[in-house]
């Protein structure tokens, strides 16, 4: 019988966790995150990787160097999901230390 109560508290505190780990999720979706390439190429994600924005220089727009730009778009989208992964593991790491899979 003592377990039960020890089980049912450790429930509790679990069901509580999910929710903070949910509201925590939330505000990170949230968040905006930029990066830029060589000064020419920016691109904003929010916190749940979706793209909001690409803006690039008009000036970078050379029909015969396409490949410039397109490298500069693949090393800001690389960056700007870089800093979402990190940011994610700062905040949600302390739910998810230790636990296995995580």
């Amino acid at each position: 019988m003592r377990g039960m109560g020890n089980m049912q508290n450790i429930a509790r505190q679990m069901q509580k966790m999910q929710k903070e780990m949910g509201k925590v999720q939330e505000t990170l979706d949230q968040q905006v995150f930029t990066a830029t390439a060589g000064q020419v190429v920016t691109v904003t994600f929010t916190g749940n990787k979706k793209l909001q924005e690409v803006k690039i220089d008009p000036v970078a727009l050379d029909p015969e160097d396409a490949e410039t730009v397109e490298d500069l778009l693949v090393v800001a989208i690389n960056d700007a999901l870089n800093q979402i992964e990190e940011t994610t593991q700062k905040t949600m790491g302390k739910y998810t230390k230790g636990m296995p899979g995580f």
